[in-house]
């Protein structure tokens, strides 16, 4: 558009941070006369500007607070790279459909207004992708063209690509029969390369060795049964005035008997 064209450098800086993914804005999905645009919320962009992120970008305007931010935002506005839209009813009978986006005349910038971008931001990731495509492809249909010598490399290329692929598949077959064995002969069973399917690295998917194949319980922290003795005051609380106390009888015949005596322990609360 013209007018982003003519947009000063910060502010183009600035435009290009929030459409880019850097930003961690929350972008939605609206529709704009039949066709599809990303919206966002006012105060995820403020958000996004008082981020360390954007305190990185080089040759933009620093923010310290919401309002200097809302400023910067207004002059990114002033040059429609985003637009004030207002919400409409989801555009289809599903309620996860994209929302009817309609524009607002009167532009400003709010936290809690909704802006649809009209900026892509840089293209030169989408033109070096096409080009790359369109060279794989012009290469695809020339191959019978290509000297002898790439055609063998190639040849050799694939033939490699399809061993490791294979070594892989034997790998995974031999470690599941040494599995089985291990089952019957040394149970609970031995896994060869433990972390072969495991979400690691290259190198970290063949450490350990080997491995036994016990269950990975998840360590709690037990709560030892602490019950504080209640001493006599509480239980005579607790007992309407009275308890009852076991003591041993010093002067029975029978050593191993116990008797139990009902004292009476004035109120402290009377």
């Amino acid at each position: 558009m013209e007018q982003q064209a003519k947009a000063p450098p910060d502010v183009k800086k600035v435009a290009q941070f929030l459409r880019g993914g850097g930003a961690g804005m929350k972008i939605r999905v609206g529709a704009l006369n039949g066709k599809r645009l990303d919206y966002f919320k006012g105060k995820s962009a403020i958000k996004a500007l008082l981020s360390p992120a954007f305190a990185k970008v080089k040759g933009a305007q620093k923010v310290t607070s919401e309002a200097e931010a809302q400023t910067l935002l207004q002059s990114v506005n002033a040059y429609a790279f985003f637009l004030r839209v207002q919400r409409g009813a989801p555009t289809g009978s599903s309620s996860a459909s994209p929302k009817a986006l309609q524009i607002i005349p009167e532009q400003m910038f709010g936290p809690e207004e909704y802006y649809a971008w009209f900026y892509e931001g840089s293209q030169w990731t989408t033109y070096a992708g096409g080009i790359l495509m369109v060279a794989i492809m012009l290469a695809g249909v020339m191959f019978p063209l290509w000297p002898p010598i790439m055609r063998l490399g190639v040849w050799y290329l694939s033939m490699g690509m399809l061993g490791l692929i294979g070594l892989f598949f034997a790998l995974a077959i031999v470690r599941l029969i040494f599995y089985i064995i291990t089952i019957v002969v040394a149970s609970p069973g031995i896994w060869i390369f433990p972390q072969l399917f495991a979400d690691v690295g290259f190198v970290d998917s063949f450490i350990p060795l080997w491995e036994w194949d016990l269950p990975k319980t998840k360590t709690k922290k037990k709560k030892g049964d602490k019950k504080s003795k209640k001493s006599s005051a509480d239980k005579h609380k607790d007992n309407g005035g009275a308890f009852i106390e076991e003591v041993a009888g010093s002067e029975d015949s029978r050593p191993h008997s116990r008797n139990a005596r009902i004292e009476e322990v004035e109120d402290e609360d009377a």
